[in-house]
């Protein structure tokens, strides 16, 4: 079954409204066919570039959500509230909310599951830190973060699984075609395992991880590599574009 490829940029704390408004413009007139494109958004600026990406091919996404229904939750942000913008997916266990912000399996597993829950496509993201990688422990960390999810996720089309080893994140250092592919392919495997054959066939597996321009095609030729999650190339309209078209 052929995935379409999914490349979402992760802008994380990063632009000021009027940069935001200019780089969703030029992500969302640049966006091809064939390809899925989506920008995860700060929450303060969601609204208005959900109004500049109006009409377009780009999915408009959020960083995080909280898993409890509207309430006397201070500071935090309901999926309620993010499907009233217009969100069309939303991250959760992103390496920096599991290892700089502090979140437990337990938080992110339900904050996957309200997601889900909502109707909207849930990114969950997992990786290794590079000690782990180094034990051997790769696999063994990718299979418990997979399993923050469950089986009440049946449709396969809203669940994205965004491999990220962290010691790649941010660093330049990429994980070459072959270890993303291994990874990749243990995570649809595993997937299978926990859900049917079928149903991992259709998932899609994105790589994040200071994926390029220069190195994104030979990412996403390999067989379970179906996208990319991007970080600091998705701020630049041209280099994130490079980037979507090279999943063509």
């Amino acid at each position: 079954m052929a995935r379409i490829k999914f490349i979402a940029g992760n802008w994380k704390m990063n632009t000021t409204k009027a940069v935001a408004v200019e780089l969703a413009k030029g992500v969302a007139k640049g966006a091809p066919d064939g390809v899925q494109a989506g920008v995860a958004v700060p929450f303060v600026y969601i609204d208005a570039v959900g109004q500049a990406i109006a009409g377009s091919k780009v999915l408009l996404g959020a960083q995080d959500a909280y898993f409890e229904k509207p309430g006397a939750f201070t500071g935090e942000i309901s999926v309620d509230m993010l499907k009233d913008l217009g969100v069309k997916f939303c991250l959760t266990g992103h390496s920096e909310r599991r290892h700089v912000i502090g979140e437990s399996p337990e938080l992110i597993s339900k904050k996957a599951h309200a997601i889900y829950g909502a109707g909207l496509i849930l990114v969950h993201c997992i990786g290794e830190k590079l000690e782990q990688r180094d034990g051997n422990k790769t696999l063994e960390v990718c299979k418990a973060q997979l399993h923050e999810l469950s089986s009440k996720m049946d449709d396969p089309d809203r669940l994205v699984v965004a491999y990220e080893p962290v010691w790649a994140i941010g660093t330049g250092r990429t994980a070459t075609d072959a270890q993303a592919q291994e990874v990749h392919a243990f995570i649809r495997a595993e997937l299978g395992r926990m859900f049917s054959t079928d149903y991992a066939a259709r998932v899609r597996i994105q790589y994040g991880g200071s994926m390029k321009p220069d190195n994104a095609k030979g990412l996403m030729s390999q067989p379970d590599v179906d996208g990319g999650l991007i970080g600091g190339a998705a701020l630049k309209a041209d280099q994130f574009l490079a980037i979507v078209n090279a999943g063509k």
